[in-house]
């Protein structure tokens, strides 16, 4: 006998809470409210690319049972990312960035199997937190993730349920026949601001931005800054560069063969693959408006995990 089931969680943002973010800088992207999911679920990708969601986490498994034990089980699962939103040309948007994925090793008994998945990143909406020590903020993308269980039974009986989930915003589970199960996450979002941005299953849901405080903020270190006009170019693709770049304020385009591939904002990281690879840049960094940035030699990030870190940024986002 075969016994298979499924469980899926998808991530919403409410429009309470954007009602209740407090007031962002001038030029940040603010990412739209999603209408209320389905009562039945329906194709994961329709809903997806009707852009009803910020990440939804299905997790699905099986077992088979031969006289009355399980002899042999499997799962597998996926994690699905909002689709970008629109922008204005001077906006700074804060893209959605997935995490890796958490699929432990299933607890397997003969007589059931415990499967669990997590799933979460950041949902490209942006919220303010307090930088320690210093009068001021910094803006990140809030992050988010659910955590499913699936129980399956040599008797036939599947039990699923969402064990654990980030506070802010809200999900919905639905089982395997796609019926809404439960809601979870607040329904008064006050203090999002604060929740979005703490520990996650990953540990700190931005350890650069962390770690550039330490760098930049409380290390008392002396960093160079470099004002920016418009049009002025930061770096040229293809020449040999030793320091690493910081963007406090305003906006680059990042051009490569001659074209804009990208735009980034504040608190973007740059310049990193010519200090940690061979030493030439892989891009044209040119300010879209004025800008300032610090700058990072390889003596101020000397002993820091910046490197370990930026890597693992640049991994994820490919």
């Amino acid at each position: 006998m075969r016994v298979e089931s499924s469980i899926t969680a998808i991530t919403w943002v409410p429009f309470g809470a954007l009602d209740a973010m407090p007031s962002l800088p001038l030029g940040v992207a603010v990412a739209h409210h999603d209408e209320p999911p389905p009562e039945v679920l329906g194709d994961l990708e329709e809903l997806r690319a009707a852009d009803r969601f910020r990440e939804a986490n299905e997790l699905r498994a099986w077992v088979e049972v031969v006289g009355g034990e399980i002899v042999r089980f499997g799962h597998g699962g996926r994690g699905l990312a909002a689709s970008a939103f629109d922008v204005a040309a001077q906006q700074v948007a804060f893209p959605a960035l997935e995490f890796p994925i958490i699929r432990p090793e299933p607890d397997a008994h003969t007589g059931h199997v415990r499967f669990t998945q997590t799933v979460g990143g950041r949902i490209g909406l942006p919220v303010p937190r307090a930088v320690a020590g210093k009068p001021y903020f910094r803006v990140g993308s809030a992050t988010a993730w659910t955590t499913l269980e699936l129980v399956l039974r040599a008797d036939g009986s599947a039990d699923a349920r969402l064990v654990d989930a980030s506070p802010f915003p809200r999900h919905s589970v639905y089982g395997a026949d796609g019926s809404l199960l439960s809601e979870h996450g607040r329904s008064q979002h006050g203090a999002l601001h604060g929740e979005a941005l703490e520990e996650t299953p990953w540990g700190r849901a931005d350890p650069l931005d962390a770690e550039l405080d330490t760098i930049a903020l409380r290390s008392g270190a002396r960093l160079s800054r470099r004002r920016l006009r418009a049009g002025d170019t930061l770096v040229e693709q293809g020449e040999c560069g030793s320091d690493m770049f910081l963007l406090v304020d305003g906006v680059l385009d990042v051009e490569v063969d001659g074209g804009v591939v990208a735009q980034v904002g504040p608190g973007a990281v740059l310049g990193e693959l010519a200090l940690l690879g061979d030493g030439r840049r892989t891009a044209t960094l040119r300010a879209s408006r004025p800008s300032r940035v610090a700058v990072l030699t390889a003596a101020s990030i000397g002993g820091t995990r910046l490197p370990e870190l930026t890597r693992a940024r640049r991994a994820h986002l490919g």
